[in-house]
C-alpha cells in the first residue's frame, strides 16, 4: 500500500511539474500602452500609438501624441510593436498530447458521417502544446476534428483557460467536410503506374455525400420523434447559423463541391486548402466564400506549377478580391501552429504586403470564423486580446513577446520549453 502510495504521489509531482501555466485572474486595473506601432489587423498602422482597455474590453484607439488621459497601469512601449492575437485557423492543439499514447489521441473518430462529433469537449486546455503558442503571439484557435468524410465540428477557444468551458469563444462554429479527389495514382511500390488518372470511385464518393445529405434535410423536415444525432446535427448548415468548411483540392472538385451546397440551399462556406483555387476565384468571389489555404512552407503539388506558387498563392488570391485565411492543417500540425506568423511572414516575403499578411491571421481570420465583432482587430470594444513585441512578429528573428493579454488579462508567456530554455542556458553559461 505504501508503495502504491509513493507512485500516486510521485506521478502527482511530475504532473504539477509540467502543468501549464495557471490562467491569469481576471482584469481589474485599467491599462495602457503608448508610443508603440500598433498593427490594427485591418491593415491600418498606428505609429507612436496609445491602447487603452478596462475589463478586458478595448475603450480607447488612438495617437499617444492626443491629450487624453493614461488610465491604469501605464506601458512605455517605445520602439515595439502591437498586434492583435494571432488567431490559428483549422488546428488540432488540446486533442493529441502524445501520438503515441492512444489514450490522449481524440483528434478523429470512428466512423465516417460524424457531424455530430464535438471536438471542444475533447480539447484540452491545459495541453503542454496550447501553452507553447502564447510566446509567438498566437492566443486564439480554431479546433478541428479530423478522420472520416464529414469529420465532425469545430469550435474556436483562446487559449488561456482550465477548461473547455471557459476556453470558448465560439461554440459549434462549423462543421467539416472531407471531399474526394477525382484523381487517383497507382501504388508505385507493388509495380502500378504512378501517372495520375480519373478516379472511378469519384461519382460513388460525391453521391455518398449527396445521400448523406439528402436524408438529413429530409429528417429536418419531418420533425421526427426518432432522435438521429448525425442528421440532426446539420440543422446549424441548412439555417444558415453554422459554416459548412469544405477541405477540397482541384477545380473540378472546389467547382463540384460549391454547386452541390448551393443545391442543399447551404451558403455558408469555407474552402480549406483550395489547391486550384486560383482558378475559380470568378466562383468563389460571386458567392463570397472564403479559402483557408495550407502553410506554404512545401512543394507545389504538380509538375508544372511554378516553384514558388505556394509562396505568392495569397497575393493571387486577395488581388482577386478572395478572402483568405492561413490555415493549419498538415503534417506535425499542432507543432507547427507556433509558426502561424512566420507562415504569414513568408506570403509577405513573396509579394502580399505586410499589413496585408498580418491580417491574414488577424482580422481577416475572424471574418471567416465569424468572431470579428469580438476579435481580431485593434478597436474599441472588442475584447482586449493582443501582444507586444520587441519587432516584426512576423520575422522570426525580432518576433520577441514581451507581453500579451487575453480578453484583458496578462498571461504567462512560460512554458515547459522556455523553462527548460533558460534552465540548460544557464547549465552552459557556467561552463
Amino acid at each position: 500500500m505504501k508503495n502504491i502510495l509513493k507512485i500516486v504521489l510521485f506521478f502527482a509531482f511530475v504532473g504539477n511539474i509540467f502543468a501549464q501555466q495557471t490562467p491569469a485572474s481576471k482584469q481589474t486595473t485599467a491599462i495602457s500602452i503608448e508610443g508603440a506601432t500598433a498593427h490594427l489587423g485591418n491593415g491600418q498602422i498606428i505609429e507612436n500609438s496609445l491602447i487603452m482597455f478596462v475589463d478586458g474590453k478595448i475603450t480607447f484607439v488612438g495617437s499617444a501624441m492626443m491629450k487624453i488621459a493614461r488610465m491604469g497601469t501605464i506601458i512605455k512601449a517605445e520602439g515595439k510593436h502591437i498586434y492583435p492575437g494571432f488567431i490559428a485557423l483549422d488546428a488540432t492543439l488540446g486533442l493529441v498530447e502524445i501520438d503515441a499514447v492512444k489514450a490522449s489521441d481524440d483528434e478523429s473518430e470512428i466512423g465516417i458521417m460524424n457531424p455530430h462529433v464535438r471536438s471542444l469537449i475533447a480539447y484540452n486546455a491545459e495541453s503542454k502544446l496550447v501553452e507553447s503558442m502564447r510566446p509567438n503571439g498566437v492566443l486564439m484557435a480554431q479546433i478541428v476534428p479530423k478522420g472520416g468524410t464529414i469529420s465532425g465540428t469545430s469550435s474556436i477557444v483562446q487559449m488561456d483557460a482550465w477548461n473547455w468551458e471557459d476556453a470558448a469563444i465560439k461554440v459549434d462554429d462549423a462543421i467539416h467536410l472531407n471531399w474526394p479527389g477525382s484523381f487517383t495514382s497507382g501504388r508505385w511500390w507493388l509495380g502500378e503506374d504512378p501517372a495520375l488518372k480519373p478516379s472511378p470511385e469519384y461519382p460513388k464518393n460525391v453521391e455518398k455525400i449527396n445521400s448523406f445529405f439528402t436524408d438529413a434535410k429530409q429528417y429536418l423536415a419531418s420533425k421526427s420523434d426518432k432522435k438521429h444525432l448525425p442528421f440532426a446535427a446539420t440543422k446549424g448548415l441548412f439555417d444558415g447559423s453554422q459554416k459548412l468548411f469544405i477541405h477540397v483540392n482541384g477545380e473540378k472538385e472546389i467547382t463540384d463541391a460549391i454547386t452541390m451546397s448551393k443545391e442543399f440551399g447551404i451558403s455558408n462556406l469555407v474552402i480549406v486548402r483550395g489547391e486550384g483555387a486560383e482558378k475559380v476565384t470568378d466562383l468563389l468571389v460571386k458567392n463570397n466564400i472564403p479559402v483557408i489555404l495550407n502553410r506554404p512552407h512545401r512543394n507545389p503539388n504538380n509538375e508544372d506549377d511554378a516553384y514558388d506558387d505556394t509562396y505568392t498563392i495569397a497575393k493571387t488570391l486577395q488581388d482577386k478580391g478572395v478572402l483568405v485565411g492561413l490555415g493549419m492543417e498538415g503534417q506535425m500540425d499542432r507543432m507547427n501552429t507556433r509558426n502561424l506568423p512566420f507562415y504569414a511572414g513568408t506570403f509577405a516575403a513573396f509579394g502580399l504586403e505586410k499589413e496585408k499578411a498580418v491580417q491574414l491571421i488577424t482580422g481577416d481570420a475572424a471574418k471567416i470564423l465569424g468572431i470579428d465583432a469580438l476579435a481580431g482587430t485593434l478597436e474599441v470594444g472588442k475584447d482586449a486580446t493582443l501582444f507586444i513585441s520587441e519587432g516584426d512578429a512576423l520575422d522570426m528573428r525580432t518576433n520577441i513577446i514581451s507581453e500579451a493579454f487575453i480578453q484583458g488579462r496578462k498571461i504567462s508567456l512560460e512554458s515547459h520549453q522556455t523553462t527548460l530554455w533558460k534552465r540548460y542556458a544557464e547549465k552552459f553559461k557556467s561552463e
